[in-house]
């Protein structure tokens, strides 16, 4: 079974040493931050992701924006946000994807109390790091639209970490479709939490149980735009699912392909 992805800050010196990897802005970053961290140019990973040219196809990419945050490969991640919990998880399927053994720090910075909770083993930042990618090696895969929609009905179980708004197609955000793809599971990502932690193990057993998953399945994760599909597949591997794909760019991605079903 994979490790649990998410860490205690009290456990973090168990890692020996570690990269430790800011996922806020950057006004809050150049505000304070842990020692040794770096920050991770969020807003440039998201549009790289849903750009053809530097999607996750593009590992060449991936290995110099990853090798450029001083990740090896070798040493653990440590990865923390602002506590909405779901930047930090984008980081961390991003990274455990192409290979790279990573923690989402439970609470973010919230839970360092200025940064004061973590140890001085974060390693420094080199002037140099090689990152070698090996795409789909971590626990948790990535969905594509075609093969999804191949899926549905047989081999998967969706797990819809919208709101419910957004479920019931009365929210459209910012697509020209709006509902949910047959069958799927909502759960949305707000339950997942309690006050800005991702809950234990047993309590997100209870809600996937609750929601219709069952040990064994087959789960792929989404939401509107990657964040909270990705806390998802976070959840659903804590609570000890093993067989867990995003589908990254998930329901804006799927609406606008008009051969897509969503019920509405």
């Amino acid at each position: 079974m994979s490790h649990d992805p998410v860490i205690e800050p009290a456990a973090v010196p168990l890692l020996g040493v570690y990269r430790l990897l800011d996922v806020r802005s950057p006004d809050a970053f150049d505000s304070g931050h842990a020692a040794h961290a770096m920050r991770v140019p969020i807003e440039e990973w998201e549009a790289a992701a849903k750009a053809g040219e530097t999607s996750f196809e593009n590992v060449t990419y991936w290995e110099h924006q990853i090798a450029a945050l001083g990740v090896d490969g070798q040493r653990p991640v440590v990865i923390y946000d602002d506590g909405r919990m779901t930047e930090a998880a984008r980081v961390w399927f991003i990274l455990q994807y192409f290979g790279a053994k990573a923690f989402i720090l439970n609470g973010g910075w919230p839970a360092l109390e200025g940064g004061a909770l973590l140890p001085v083993s974060a390693a420094k930042p080199r002037d140099s790091t090689t990152f070698r990618a090996r795409p789909g090696s971590g626990p948790v895969g990535l969905a594509d639209r075609t093969t999804l929609k191949a899926e549905l009905g047989a081999d998967v179980r969706v797990f819809d970490a919208r709101t419910v708004g957004e479920y019931t197609g009365t929210d459209l955000r910012r697509n020209a479709r709006g509902g949910h793809l047959p069958g799927a599971r909502l759960i949305p990502h707000s339950d997942l939490l309690d006050d800005g932690r991702l809950k234990p193990a047993g309590h997100l057993r209870g809600l996937l149980a609750d929601a219709g998953f069952q040990s064994g399945d087959h789960i792929v994760t989404h939401c509107d735009g990657g964040g909270r599909a990705a806390l998802a597949a976070v959840a659903a591997v804590r609570a000890g699912c093993d067989d867990v794909r995003v589908y990254y760019l998930s329901f804006s991605d799927w609406a606008k392909d008009g051969s897509c079903p969503i019920v509405g």
